[in-house]
């Protein structure tokens, strides 16, 4: 903590403005660049089940011509949706019917059996739309999906984050079975027909579209506060004291 004047605040708030609006035009210099990726062809058929029965990817625009997906971390033997995507979805939950209006779907997928994201659903209040992938290797082609193989090390090690431990207890796993899951984000493209991946992101990148609470955060003293080796704050709505 620093007491200063408002002589001394206000000279130094100057000073950060000029830093934030640079990053702000920095931000949409990579906004454009993010638009002009190339489009990668989706040729292989998923099938997805949801509320609605079983559909195509091409299907889950519901006549948009674009399709941004959050991956949600809810896998085949979790109880429960982790905790950190659950807060995501808080945020993305109320944005559905704004990109509606921009010719854009937003929904979630997962891989758990679709009636336990449908209970999980009802039970956190939300309605935005929720697809299955279990049965087709849609995460795992997009890399939101590790295998055993690759994270038997890491666990071995001994060093897993008591945040792990944390999570993977809250969704009703083990860290296996938690870690196996990864977030993300992929935005995709229908054009004649065809889909095409256009986007794709995971970790930090979803801070931005997701997590607006951190940017709240950052802007005050205390900052997010956090610790890499105490448990995370983060908890699902309804679980706060």
């Amino acid at each position: 903590m620093r007491i200063g004047t408002q002589e001394e605040w206000q000279a130094e708030r100057d000073a950060l403005l000029a830093e934030e609006k640079e990053l702000t035009r920095r931000g949409d210099e990579l906004t454009e660049k993010r638009r002009d990726l190339p489009w990668v062809p989706v040729e292989k058929d998923y099938v997805f089940d949801t509320a609605d029965g079983e559909k195509s990817l091409a299907d889950l625009f519901d006549g948009r011509s674009q399709l941004v997906i959050y991956h949600f971390m809810f896998g085949p033997p979790f109880t429960a949706g982790c905790p950190v995507c659950t807060s995501i979805a808080d945020t993305l939950n109320p944005q559905v019917p704004h990109l509606k209006a921009r010719d854009t779907t937003l929904m979630l997928v997962s891989r758990a059996p679709l009636d336990r994201l449908l209970a999980y659903r009802d039970r956190m209040g939300w309605n935005i739309p929720w697809a299955s992938t279990a049965g087709n290797d849609f995460n795992d082609d997009l890399n939101f999906v590790y295998s055993e193989a690759d994270l038997r090390p890491w666990l071995d090690s001994g060093e897993i984050p008591p945040t792990v431990q944390q999570f993977a207890e809250m969704c009703g796993t083990d860290a296996l079975g938690y870690v196996t899951e990864r977030p993300g984000l992929s935005v995709h493209a229908l054009s004649d027909g065809n889909v095409y991946k256009t986007y794709w992101t995971t970790s930090r990148g979803l801070e931005g579209p997701g997590m607006s609470y951190y940017g709240l955060l950052d802007r005050t003293p205390k900052g997010r506060d956090e610790s890499a080796t105490e448990p995370l704050w983060i908890r699902r709505h309804d679980e706060y004291a």
